[in-house]
């Protein structure tokens, strides 16, 4: 019997693969959904630039495929979630504030009291994100790079600046809500009023415009339009 093709998940976090891990693996069961935690945003991690941020991701694959014995092969897709953290607005609505001990992000700026460093993160992160959402395979394996805006938290819980603590309740009361729920969930992503649905290219253009990166936003429906879901999941 032939085994599972894998659908590659990476995600930034381990609360992001709590709230979504179960929920992908129902909506794909008839594959192995793997769900890589990176523990940190790859598009803005040091030393990772447009010429080697492919590669990078290529490298977590591939040390994944070989531990595993796996080859190219084996895998059926690669889904990149990635945070938008308002990288594309314009630099005027980054702000200085002294009184920020870390970074608070809001629909209309983001406040920090290092604005040189976040104008500095975001160059590096929008120059990666555009790379990447023009790539459409990673070791021969379809690719595709999916956001949420401002972060996870935002699109799935309504919240901007939630603490780890925050985060890791807020995902397994949302896993708990879809996981049995799976049309429910497909509408929640693909129906809402923050969901960009569409063409896959028209959908990173229109975040990457004035502060639709600060706002919330997400392209994830698209991930799940394949003809079979619609027939199994939506009566």
């Amino acid at each position: 019997m032939a085994r599972k093709k894998i659908i590659f998940v990476i995600v930034e976090g381990p609360s992001d693969d709590e709230a979504l891990g179960m929920i992908f693996s129902r909506i794909y069961d008839s594959r192995k959904v793997y769900i890589h935690i990176m523990h940190g945003d790859i598009t803005t991690a040091r030393g990772v630039s447009p010429a080697n941020v492919s590669s990078k991701i290529g490298n977590e694959i591939r040390t994944y495929a070989s531990s595993n014995h796996y080859g190219k092969d084996d895998f059926d897709q690669i889904i990149h979630i990635v945070d938008m953290d308002g990288a594309f607005i314009p630099d005027e609505y980054v702000v200085e504030d002294r009184k920020c001990t870390g970074i608070l992000y809001t629909t209309t700026g983001i406040f920090t009291n290092n604005r040189q460093g976040i104008l500095k993160r975001n160059q590096q992160k929008k120059a990666n994100i555009s790379k990447l959402c023009a790539c459409q395979e990673i070791w021969k394996v379809p690719y595709r790079m999916f956001y949420m805006s401002c972060n996870l938290d935002h699109v799935l819980y309504g919240k901007q600046n939630s603490t780890d603590k925050d985060k890791e309740y807020d995902a397994f009361q949302f896993a708990r809500k879809y996981k049995n729920e799976i049309p429910e969930f497909l509408y929640f992503i693909s129906k809402s009023d923050f969901s960009v649905i569409g063409n896959y290219k028209e959908s990173w253009e229109y975040i990457k415009q004035e502060l639709h990166s600060l706002q919330r936003h997400t392209n994830l429906g698209l991930c799940f339009t394949e003809q079979e879901l619609k027939d199994k999941f939506i009566k």
